[in-house]
């Protein structure tokens, strides 16, 4: 399983969590981060719009080369993106997995504000443990 990162997006299009795991992607600048985050939601939103056959919920994965990105929309419009290699087939899963440890960390502290970046230790602890 090569999972590269792993991205939560507001509603609004702001980069609120961000985390690499291992070498798979090359590091860069937070303000780079805001900007491929700004893109993807737009990107999300034209492909929202594109279904020939009615309504749909948008780009679910964008392939290229050497990965791919899985996006699980939720129902406020946050979105979850896992950078992973294109062979990774539980990306689906995986996802699942964050946005129940997104709810029971994040969502159930008082002390987080919506849309805000996420600052929670025992968000960072399920996704350790989740990813190893």
């Amino acid at each position: 399983m090569a999972i590269f990162g792993l991205w939560v997006i507001n509603k609004a299009g702001g980069l609120v969590y961000e985390r690499s795991f291992g070498d798979g992607l090359p590091r860069l600048t937070s303000n780079e981060y805001l900007v491929l985050a700004g893109t993807l939601h737009g990107i999300h939103a034209i492909t929202s719009r594109l279904s020939p056959t009615g309504s749909s919920s948008g780009a679910q994965v964008i392939e290229g080369e050497t990965f791919k990105m899985t996006i699980l929309l939720t129902a406020t419009g946050t979105k979850f993106v896992l950078l992973t290699s294109l062979a990774e087939s539980t990306a689906d899963a995986v996802l699942q997995k964050v946005y129940e440890a997104y709810g029971d960390a994040v969502m159930k502290n008082p002390f987080h504000t919506p849309e805000m970046p996420i600052r929670s230790e025992g968000f960072d602890r399920r996704i350790t443990s989740l990813f190893g």
